[in-house]
């Protein structure tokens, strides 16, 4: 892979694009370009490097966005001839030879956002750092909020909640998890994720709590879609009651979404 294809494939996975990089394997016949080449194509249609332009690299484009949607890697065969009965995909080009192209997709890393740093927080990083999750937890508790309790998640706190809300990034591959559990730091939470385009927007907390929570941002102008994606209370029914039972409930269903997307 070529030094420029690898720093935009990283660049891309840090954006929360999912990827495929594509490359030749295999060249039988007159073809554009020779194995090993490669082409990065990234989810939103924008790709980088280059097989030889024109009709096929239009076609493995198409192909390789499939792919990603599918979260699929694949070896594809593509025809450069005319003919009716020529295997592979059709790409229209008269060459005569025939490429096979691995299809490597790659999606970046999930990324999970607690809000708040007590004992339910704390086995929900646990959890989740087993889970290959990125992690920022965020508080105004310099107490809990601490390196020696959460020691590989990005820990923002700082004593005014909203400003620490306000400097969490969030894309479409982040969890936000919100067990801070006093209401009105609960709803401050809520305002900074709901207008965002995240994964999975959920509040722990009775459900009593959360509709007049949900009450209150309507009122807000928030719209009904939008309130519509709050999950909560959080956590699978498994009959958790210690916080470790509630951390694993919490990451279930994380899990359930993940898969599922």
């Amino acid at each position: 892979m070529s030094v420029e294809i690898f720093e935009e494939a990283l660049r891309s996975l840090r954006m929360g694009q999912k990827i495929a990089v594509c490359t030749v394997v295999e060249k039988a016949g007159a073809g554009p370009r020779g194995e090993g080449t490669k082409i990065l194509v990234r989810e939103d249609g924008e790709s980088f490097g280059t097989i030889g332009g024109g009709a096929f690299e239009r076609t493995l484009k198409e192909e390789a966005i499939k792919l990603i949607k599918e979260g699929k890697s694949k070896s594809l065969k593509f025809s450069l001839r005319e003919g009716e009965n020529e295997e592979g995909i059709r790409t229209g080009l008269w060459c005569g030879g025939k490429m096979t192209v691995f299809v490597d997709v790659i999606e970046p890393k999930s990324k999970m956002v607690i809000v708040g740093s007590g004992h339910i927080a704390l086995p929900t990083y646990k959890i989740g750092e087993i889970l290959g999750f990125d992690i920022t937890v965020v508080d105004n508790n310099f107490d809990t909020a601490t390196k020696d309790r959460f020691p590989n998640a990005k820990i923002i706190c700082r004593e005014n909640y909203e400003d620490a809300l306000k400097e969490v990034e969030v894309d479409k591959n982040s969890h936000v998890v919100i067990v801070y559990g006093e209401p009105m730091f609960d709803l401050a939470a809520l305002r900074r994720f709901v207008n965002e385009e995240v994964a999975f927007l959920g509040i722990l907390g009775s459900p009593g709590k959360i509709a007049k929570l949900k009450e209150m941002l309507k009122k807000e102008g928030v719209s009904a879609e939008k309130i519509e994606k709050i999950k909560g209370p959080i956590g699978l029914a498994i009959g958790a009651k210690t916080p470790e039972e509630i951390a694993v409930s919490i990451m279930a269903e994380l899990i359930k979404q993940r898969s599922a997307a």
